[in-house]
């Protein structure tokens, strides 16, 4: 039963995520609704992995509160949205630390790799390259996303 209901979170975690990149890409923001459903359905995860409140549960909500502090801070130095910030706390409730370690890797490399293709278009169509708004959940949803497929091919494997 625990796994059936892993699947199903799994899926709606992936759907949520799809849609804030898609939103991102389209509004440059994420709505709050889809960040705090991602983060309500963080304990269900807990429960459905069969975590123990401690360590396991307390690790995820520290970490968690470490990584969203430290994008904060990120945000307060304007480079990155608040929606962007909430969804990394988000997903920190969902992942471990090895796992939100190396989402935080992939999300970076994408992030910087995204910024680079979108200053190459602005100059490649004459465009003078001054500041520019990357939709960073894009990184983040396919950062999220490489992580989380990984687990998924080695229960159907």
């Amino acid at each position: 039963m625990g796994a059936i209901i892993q699947d199903c979170l799994l899926v709606a975690l992936a759907l949520l995520l799809l849609s804030a990149g898609i939103e991102d890409v389209r509004f440059r923001t994420i709505a709050n609704a889809k960040n705090a459903a991602i983060a309500l359905a963080a304990p269900l995860w807990w429960w459905a992995s069969g975590l123990a409140l401690w360590p396991d549960i307390a690790l995820q909500i520290g970490c968690a509160a470490i990584v969203f502090a430290l994008f904060i801070a990120v945000f307060a130095m304007g480079a990155m949205g608040g929606g962007d910030v909430k969804l990394i706390g988000a997903l920190a409730l969902w992942l471990p630390l090895a796992p939100l370690l190396r989402m935080l890797v992939l999300m970076s490399l994408l992030g910087g790799a995204l910024t680079l293709a979108m200053l190459l278009t602005q100059r490649l169509r004459g465009r003078s390259v001054g500041a520019i708004e990357v939709p960073y959940g894009v990184a983040i949803t396919l950062g999220a996303g490489i992580v989380l497929y990984e687990p998924i091919l080695n229960r159907i494997g």
